[in-house]
């Protein structure tokens, strides 16, 4: 039978250091933990980082997903199929949405820490590269202007 707590502490105070089957190092230590001098012989502690991960979650991603899907439909079908008069309106109020979307996604990825390619982080205190900024721009005007064009196109 195993001895309990205050046995054990009886046969220390005796003097029977030879306890079987308990390494040398636990009869050295203390009851508050090892002594200064062993310090040295512990490994250094590693900070680990205790928050989640910073990344979308589905709940966040589904209404801009759906509201990009319902968007682009709506510019879509007035396009493709003949609508009347009220074809390019229907259109272009799916192209708001979808560019709602657009937006509304980049918000929540910049939230999150996530940026364009060629785009500094959040907070890195770098500065964007002009032409990087530039083509994104020109890329923005022509999606936006072949857009306009096209439903302009209808009437």
């Amino acid at each position: 039978m195993e001895a309990g707590p205050r046995d054990r502490e009886r046969d220390t105070e005796q003097g029977d250091q030879s306890t079987p089957g308990v390494p040398e190092e636990a009869v050295r230590l203390s009851p508050d933990g090892p002594d200064p001098l062993d310090m040295s012989a512990v490994a250094p502690e590693v900070e680990v980082e205790l928050r989640p991960q910073r990344r979308l979650r589905i709940w966040q991603l589904a209404p801009i997903v759906i509201l990009a899907a319902v968007g682009s439909l709506m510019f879509a079908f007035p396009l493709a199929f003949e609508f009347g008069d009220g074809g390019p309106v229907v259109a272009m109020l799916g192209l708001l949405i979808s560019c709602c979307a657009a937006g509304w996604g980049l918000m929540a990825a910049r939230r999150v820490g996530y940026t364009l390619p060629g785009l500094p982080a959040k907070g890195s205190g770098e500065r964007p590269d002009w032409r990087v900024a530039g083509l994104y721009t020109v890329t923005a005007c022509a999606l936006v202007a072949l857009a306009v064009w096209r439903v302009a196109r209808l009437r």
